[in-house]
């Protein structure tokens, strides 16, 4: 068998992811998704695990439309990624991914799938209007990061920086209120990311393995939580950082590197996690072989933690009081038994199974692609181990999980129609079998 190792690879995942779906059901009181709660909580917060959503079969006029970028990106996707001129190339990647998203989003309708996922009670929207005093807000951030308090931050405020909620009430002083607006900020900036993969790929040195990659990133199936989460938009700006680096070991030294800080430093006040990204940043300086990229980037970031720190937010606190926050809510309930190997069957369903069916021959070089991926492997490994990641890591690891979305490009590009057909099953069986919370 010629591709014995990809069969074995892919095969192995979608065994894990299996086994994740069907563990839930057999009554372990430990290895299980959820413990010491109610059958409706268990319904709210395990009805469709490894995944966080429910199980609902439903279709919507995003239906036809996704089938339809389905069907095109595995029957002309790699000639065209093979053929368009370089910038061309990248505006038809973006588009792709873009209409991709939004064409899964639809598939659970406008306002249910579009409008409304950051507007409830737990989502940041919910203390836009409150917010009226941006340096008394950062000021007093780090005291309202702990539950049961009266003025008690909002789920997803008090697990992230400040940084994450300014977005938002920025946009709003600009005008651009309410859910649609924030919903398509993390569309474009979430689907821009796939345009930062193939340029980083190109600009480390190899065209042709960028171009291979193309089609992959644009109908990945991580475009399901991309519509819409937070969580895109803090994958856009970290793959922009990490682009902007790469750049900086070519061409533009001081200007490309401090923006590359300037965006890494921004990430880590987005997301706590996001010090992770510090892994692909060290395997593009590896790759670049430059060192003094570092020093420009360190300069940007240390920019971007001098303004925070000098309107009273300091990193260091929030980061302590976030892991307490962590355990009052339902992480205390999710046993890491169950879900210390269950995040990455959730991760493998926003990756799709081409991704780990070229594992094997990611691990065997140590070409840019190589490390890229590589870097973005042991960074949610380092996640997983921290216990600070307990489901929904097919959209908290997003950031992540860019870099392995280009992967399959090391695949013989005989066989990329196959995987490119495998990814979109999965990602059309995954929307329209389930209504998932992100």
């Amino acid at each position: 068998m010629r591709y014995w190792r990809e069969a074995v690879a892919g095969t192995l995942a979608v065994v894990l992811v299996v086994v994740a779906f069907v563990v839930p059901y057999l009554g372990n009181e430990l290895v299980t998704p959820i413990i010491n709660r109610t059958p409706q909580q268990v319904r709210d917060f395990a009805d469709a695990a490894p995944l966080f959503g429910f199980r609902e079969i439903h279709v919507g006029w995003g239906t036809p439309v996704a089938v339809l970028i389905a069907v095109a990106t595995v029957l002309w996707g790699p000639t065209v990624a093979r053929r368009l001129s370089w910038t061309r190339l990248l505006f038809v990647v973006w588009g792709a991914s873009a209409a991709w998203t939004m064409s899964l989003a639809m598939v659970d309708g406008w306002k249910r799938g579009f409008v409304n996922r950051l507007a409830s009670t737990d989502e940041y929207l919910h203390e836009v209007p409150g917010i009226t005093d941006i340096p008394a807000t950062l000021r007093g951030f780090s005291e309202r990061i702990l539950d049961y308090q009266a003025d008690s931050w909002t789920t997803h405020v008090s697990g992230h920086p400040p940084g994450a909620l300014l977005t938002f009430v920025w946009l709003d002083r600009l005008g651009l209120g309410g859910g649609a607006w924030a919903a398509t900020l993390c569309v474009l900036v979430g689907t821009s990311a796939a345009v930062a993969l193939v340029l980083t790929l190109r600009v480390l040195g190899d065209e042709n393995i960028a171009r291979r990659a193309a089609p992959f990133v644009a109908i990945a199936p991580a475009a399901i939580w991309i519509a819409v989460s937070a969580d895109a938009f803090y994958a856009g700006v970290a793959a922009w950082g990490i682009a902007l680096l790469a750049i900086s070991t070519k061409r533009y030294l001081w200007p490309a590197s401090i923006g590359a800080g300037v965006l890494l430093g921004f990430g880590v006040y987005l997301n706590y996690g996001l010090v992770l990204m510090g892994l692909p940043a060290i395997a593009v300086l590896i790759a670049g072989r430059r060192i003094l990229p570092f020093l420009g980037a360190l300069i940007g970031a240390l920019i971007v933690a001098g303004i925070f720190t000098a309107y009273g937010f300091w990193w260091y606190d929030g980061y302590l009081l976030v892991q307490e926050r962590y355990y009052q809510g339902i992480a205390k309930d999710r046993p890491f038994e169950y879900w210390g190997w269950a995040n990455f069957a959730a991760l493998f369903c926003a990756l799709g199974v081409a991704v780990p069916a070229a594992f094997p021959r990611i691990l065997t070089r140590l070409e840019p692609i190589n490390l890229l991926v590589i870097s973005a492997i042991a960074a949610v490994v380092m996640a997983d181990l921290s216990q600070l990641s307990k489901a929904e890591t097919e959209r908290i690891w997003l950031p992540f999980a860019m870099w392995m979305l280009i992967a399959p490009a090391v695949l013989p590009i005989r066989t990329h129609r196959f995987w490119l057909a495998l990814q979109v099953i999965g990602a059309l069986a995954i929307n329209h079998l389930l209504f998932t919370n992100w």
